[in-house]
This record gives structure tokens, C-alpha cells and sequence, in this order.
């Protein structure tokens, strides 16, 4: 009979790991705080999010697809019994798709519904960011969750000239959550599509409105050609501006952001939004059981991996150290 050798590290490691799976026959599962989240997302689904300045596994998208990546993946990194729930925006109002539901019993339909998302669900060309950005944390507040708002932030009409964006009316930081911008900085022509849904260029200066002439006039306005206080307030000539050119409108979402409580983060930086939603979200805490068994057989394993590659290992480097000695090293006599 072959006596133990206790001085082998091979006996020691075979040891561990059988205790290891003896473990797994006993442990029972724990008692721990775990934080989850509960979530609205709002996707802008209008026309500007349709440039194709975003890349996602090394490939140009459109803004749209890239916000829908980044959904999905954030489904895949909430903790299970978070919920999340879907909308989109056009116009000037957000319009639920389903509550929030939790993500791991339900990631697959969950995944399927944000793949679904498409521009053409749109129901108004106007793309009133602000007052949908609003719309959507009343609607996160009624389902007691935080609001995640994706959109390039890019207002259609352009804003009135002296005035701003609308007022945040709710109790800023009362909802959670963060406005994702969706795009890069540099501008990019906006695309134009006909009546089938094909694409057929972009969008020139005069087909899109560069000025909002309701309200006030603009405090340059009597510098312009044929400004007259009563019938051309707004002068006589034709507005000029880039408004046919897209990128994602930082300054104005991080201030409207800030007005509401929420924090502000850029897809072309931060495309996962795990990191945001933990900074910016407000968790709940959930008492949940853990089982500890699975992480005992996984340990195991691994020792009896180690134990069973290390003679392989081994030999493999006695090999290429032979193969690497010179032959005048090895005292051949000729």
C-alpha cells in the first residue's frame, strides 16, 4: 500500500477541493441587503435621432440603435428584482409602453420590446425636449420609479429667443434618476426620408425651421433687415441658423437635468448606464437569500483544475526549455 505523501501539494489541493464539495452538501443559503432599482425609460424615438454619429462593437449606428443597446445592456446589469419599465418620446409628451417589470424573470420580452423600438411609432415631427423630458418624470413619479430620459436634446421648434426652456413646476430631486444624451458633439446632417420609410438625402437650411418667431422678438432685432416694430418684428428677411445640423445638445440637457434633480451623462462616454443609475437613482433595499453552494462547487472545480494542468504546465516547460538549450551546451562528442 502506498503511504500518503503529506508533503505533496497535490494531496493538499485534491484535500480542499473534496471538502469543498462535502460543503456543498451543508451550506445552506444567507440572509443579505441587496440594493435594486426601479426604472422608467424613455427613449426619444423623432427624426434627429436617426444620424448615424454613434458606434456601438466597432460599428457606426444611429443614435436611436445606440440608445436601444444601451438599454438592453442596462436590463443585463440591474441587479435581479429591479424593474424596469419602457416609453418614448415625440412631440411633447412621453407615452408609457409597458410598467416597469422585473428584469430577470422577464429580460427576454423585456430585451424584444427595446429591440421593437422604431422611429416610424412617432406619432408628431415636433421634438418639444424639455417638456417631454417633464412629461416623463410624472410619469416615473406615478409609478413610484426613477427616470432614465435618452434623447440627442436637440428642440424642434427651436426654443423662443429670450426665453429658455420651460420651468421645471415639480419638486426637483424628488425622482431619480439621470438624462442620457445620445450623440456626439460635432454636428451631422439631419437624414430625410420619404413616405415608404426610404432614406433620400438630408435635410437643407430652408427645410427646417431655424427660429421660433412666437413670442417676443429677439433682443438683436432691430439690427435686422426690415425690422418694423409692429408688422416685422422679427425682420423682414429669412432666419438663418444651423438647425439642420445635429448634436447632441449637452449644455441644454445637463441645465434642464439640473433643474429637475437629475444627473447628466453622454452614450459616446458612458455607454453603460449601471454606473449612472447607482450614482443618480434612488435604490431600495431588499432583503435577499443567497445561495452559497454554487460558489463552493465553483471553487472546487477550480482546485481540481490547477490540480490536473499543473503536471501539464510543467511539462510543457521542461519541453521549450529543452528546445531553447544551444546544441554546443549539450557535450555532443563527434
Amino acid at each position: 500500500m502506498t503511504p500518503v505523501a503529506f508533503n505533496d501539494p497535490r494531496f493538499w489541493v485534491l484535500t480542499a477541493a473534496a471538502s469543498l464539495l462535502a460543503l456543498t452538501l451543508f451550506l445552506s443559503r444567507v440572509e443579505r441587503e441587496q440594493k435594486i432599482y426601479d426604472v422608467f425609460a424613455v427613449v426619444d424615438i423623432t427624426g434627429s435621432m436617426l444620424v448615424r454619429d454613434m458606434n456601438v462593437g466597432g460599428r457606426p449606428v444611429t443614435r436611436l440603435d445606440a440608445a436601444k443597446d444601451a438599454l438592453t445592456q442596462l436590463a443585463s446589469d440591474l441587479p435581479c428584482q429591479s424593474r424596469l419599465g419602457l416609453g418614448v418620446f415625440t412631440e411633447r409628451r412621453s407615452f408609457v409602453l409597458f410598467n416597469p417589470v422585473e428584469v430577470c424573470g422577464d429580460f427576454a420580452p423585456l430585451e424584444v420590446a427595446i429591440r421593437q423600438l422604431d422611429w416610424r411609432m412617432a406619432w408628431e415631427g415636433d421634438s418639444m425636449v424639455t417638456k417631454g423630458l417633464h412629461h416623463a418624470i410624472a410619469l416615473a413619479q406615478s409609478m413610484k420609479a426613477n427616470v432614465i430620459f435618452l434623447t440627442e436634446g436637440q428642440e424642434a421648434p427651436p426654443l423662443p429667443p429670450g426665453v429658455g426652456a420651460p420651468a421645471f413646476e415639480g419638486k426637483s430631486g424628488e425622482v431619480g434618476g439621470v438624462v442620457a444624451g445620445v450623440g456626439l458633439r460635432t454636428k451631422s446632417p439631419l437624414p430625410k426620408f420619404d413616405d415608404e420609410g426610404r432614406e433620400k438625402g438630408t435635410y437643407s437650411a430652408e427645410e427646417v425651421p431655424q427660429e421660433n418667431r412666437t413670442g417676443p422678438p429677439p433682443p438683436d432685432a432691430e439690427s435686422r433687415p426690415g425690422y418694423h416694430p409692429k408688422w416685422a418684428p422679427f425682420g423682414s428677411g429669412p432666419p438663418e441658423g444651423d438647425e439642420h445640423l445635429s448634436s447632441v445638445r449637452y449644455e441644454h440637457l445637463a441645465a434642464i437635468a439640473g433643474q429637475a434633480g437629475l444627473g447628466y451623462v453622454e452614450l459616446a462616454t458612458a455607454p453603460r448606464l449601471i454606473d449612472a443609475v447607482r450614482a443618480h437613482a434612488q435604490a431600495r433595499s431588499l432583503r435577499a437569500l443567497t445561495d452559497l453552494r454554487p460558489y463552493a462547487g465553483l471553487a472546487a472545480l477550480a482546485l481540481l483544475a490547477l490540480l490536473y494542468s499543473w503536471p501539464l504546465a510543467r511539462s510543457f516547460a521542461r519541453r521549450r526549455k529543452t528546445e531553447t538549450v544551444p546544441h554546443h551546451s549539450l557535450g555532443v562528442v563527434r
